[in-house]
C-alpha cells in the first residue's frame, strides 16, 4: 500500500476544497437541486465532522485500540440535527480545512502503521486501517465529484439561460 501518497493527497485536496468553496455566496452555499440533494454548506459540514468522528477515529481505533467497539455514526441525520444548512460557509469551510491540517499532520506522524491491522464495523464487520484510509481518499473524491455537480447546475439554473454544450459533455 502506498500510504504516504494516499496521506499527501488528502492534504492536496484540502487546496482542492478550498478553491471549489472560497467565494460561494450566501445564495448559492444554501441552494439545493432537489430537497434530497445537499448544498454546499451542508456538504463541507459533513466532511467536517466527518473527518474527525469517522475516519480519523476510526483509523486511530484500528492501530491503537483494534478491539474497542467503533462509535455509531449517521451522517444523513447529521445534516438536520445539525443544523448544517444554517451555518456560514466560509467558516465551514476554515473548519474543515483545519480538521484536515489536524488529520494530515496526524497521519504523517504515525510510526510504522499497521495498515492490515482490522477493526470491526457496526454494520460491514471487519475493515483493515488500509481500507479506511483508502475510503478516506475515495470519500474526497465523491464529494469534490458532488461539489463540481453542484456548480454546474448552479449555472445552468440560477446563472445563466444560455447553453454550454459548447464547453463539452459532462
Amino acid at each position: 500500500m502506498h500510504s504516504h501518497a494516499i496521506i499527501h493527497r488528502l492534504r492536496c485536496n484540502a487546496d482542492v476544497f478550498d478553491a471549489l468553496c472560497r467565494g460561494v455566496g450566501h445564495d448559492q452555499a444554501r441552494w439545493k437541486p432537489s430537497d434530497d440533494e445537499w448544498s454546499f454548506v451542508e456538504v463541507l459540514n459533513h466532511l467536517a465532522d466527518e473527518e474527525v468522528e469517522d475516519f480519523r477515529a476510526r483509523v486511530d481505533l484500528t492501530l491503537h485500540r483494534p478491539g474497542e467497539p467503533w462509535t455509531p455514526i449517521d451522517p444523513a441525520r447529521w445534516v438536520k440535527d445539525r443544523q448544517y444548512a444554517k451555518r456560514d460557509i466560509s467558516e465551514s469551510l476554515e473548519r474543515f480545512l483545519s480538521r484536515r491540517n489536524r488529520s494530515a499532520r496526524w497521519l504523517e506522524a504515525l510510526e510504522a502503521p499497521d495498515w492490515s491491522r482490522t477493526g470491526d464495523h457496526p454494520v460491514r464487520g471487519p475493515m483493515s486501517a488500509g481500507e479506511l484510509l483508502t475510503s478516506w481518499l475515495a470519500h474526497d473524491y465523491h464529494h469534490i465529484r458532488q461539489l463540481n455537480r453542484l456548480h454546474r447546475q448552479y449555472l445552468h439554473e440560477c446563472l445563466s439561460a444560455h447553453p454550454s454544450d459548447y464547453a463539452g459533455e459532462w
